[in-house]
């Protein structure tokens, strides 16, 4: 509705060295650049229940400026913040943003910019960010959870540097007998992520996801997933994902979700999938 009061996401005093300016004397040496940026977000239709997916993510600010800052040197804070402006409102949320970008080293003050963009003012169509490199979707059983190679697993699973993300099914052992199959759906999703967590506490380097956000975000800053299926299994609107007791079958469903180099098996029957799949280590 036309002037309806629009939410504000913002990064504050978030400084990083680059090599950025017009003259001569500034190329081959860093100086840091203080990054001040604010966001105009359409505010949800109803509440946001603590749902990440559904908002905009404070990692696409930081992620905007590191794709820009990567893809080429700039001479002009002016161009940089352009730019920077123009990635954050390629998300769909993203109404208005106000980027301000200050040189702390030029002088006894800090010289710097200040622009404010819309879609409206876009000339040109926005960029997105850079997708992530496929990643390896790996199913293991609980014998492989629970076996003392589960480090030399991982490392191998992880060679290559493509994201991993780690999968598993149900803990062995009985489980609670829900009323009805939709209530033992979601207990027997609930018995995966405790299996997850179990998981993730033997290793150090994996961390729980359970959003396509903290997903998206694990892959590109390089940390190994162990999916909490729940969230996404309970939202898929577009494809049926298998039963909670076909653990290598789920895994296989989320490798394609996921647009997945291979998916790998490790004590289970191999499933039917959409992407390549084999029973052995790397």
């Amino acid at each position: 509705m036309p002037g309806r009061p629009l939410d504000r996401i913002a990064l504050r005093d978030h400084v990083r060295e680059v090599e950025i300016g017009a003259f001569q004397q500034e190329r081959g040496h860093l100086q840091r650049l203080r990054f001040n940026i604010v966001v105009e977000v359409i505010p949800v239709a109803d509440a946001v229940d603590d749902d990440v997916d559904r908002i905009l993510s404070y990692d696409r600010l930081t992620e905007a400026i590191d794709a820009e800052l990567g893809e080429e040197r700039i001479n002009l804070l002016e161009t940089l913040a352009a730019r920077v402006a123009e990635r954050i409102l390629a998300a769909p949320q993203a109404e208005r943003v106000f980027v301000r970008i200050e040189k702390l080293d030029r002088g006894p003050g800090d010289l710097g910019v200040e622009i404010v963009r819309s879609h409206e003012d876009a000339a040109t169509p926005h960029r997105d960010l850079a997708p992530p490199p496929a990643p390896r979707v790996c199913f293991l059983g609980n014998a492989q959870v629970s076996g003392p190679d589960l480090a030399t697993q991982i490392d191998r699973l992880a060679e290559g540097g493509a994201p991993l993300i780690l999968c598993v099914g149900l803990p062995d052992g009985a489980r609670p007998a829900g009323a009805g199959p939709l209530v033992q759906r979601r207990i027997d999703l609930l018995a995966i992520e405790q299996n997850a967590w179990v998981l993730a506490g033997r290793d150090a380097r994996c961390i729980v996801t359970a959003t396509r956000t903290e997903l998206d975000w694990a892959m590109r800053h390089g940390r190994i997933s162990v999916w909490a299926p729940s969230k996404i299994v309970l939202d898929a609107v577009e494809s049926t994902p298998p039963a909670a007791d076909q653990g290598a079958g789920l895994a296989a469903w989320l490798a394609g979700e996921m647009g997945a180099a291979e998916l790998v098996v490790l004590g289970a029957p191999l499933p039917a999938a959409d992407v390549p799949v084999r029973d052995s280590l790397p």
